[in-house]
């Protein structure tokens, strides 16, 4: 419960840090893949910020922790970061 609260709090504060921002649809591509991609398929993503080798290790860390959140909670995560999405380009 706690991990779900965090990577939606973490959603919250990255795509609506400002009332008139909009996420950039590669951000959210990405956070969508956080949940959803295996380790494998996420990492070539985060090649492109250019981040050091040990924050990347950082990532792919908590991912392994967010892979074991269950399907049906994963969903609910995605919908809900369809709705800050859909709020934050309002």
């Amino acid at each position: 419960m706690r991990l779900f609260l965090s990577v939606l709090l973490v959603a919250l504060a990255l795509c609506c840090y400002e009332a008139n921002a909009s996420a950039c649809p590669a951000f959210v591509a990405d956070l969508s893949g956080f949940l959803w991609k295996t380790p494998g398929l996420f990492e070539p993503s985060l090649a492109k910020y250019n981040a050091p080798e040990e924050a990347v290790e950082a990532v792919l860390h908590v991912k392994s922790c967010t892979d074991n959140i269950s399907i049906p909670r994963k969903t609910i995560l995605t919908e809900i970061l369809g709705k800050i999405t859909e709020k934050c380009a309002n």
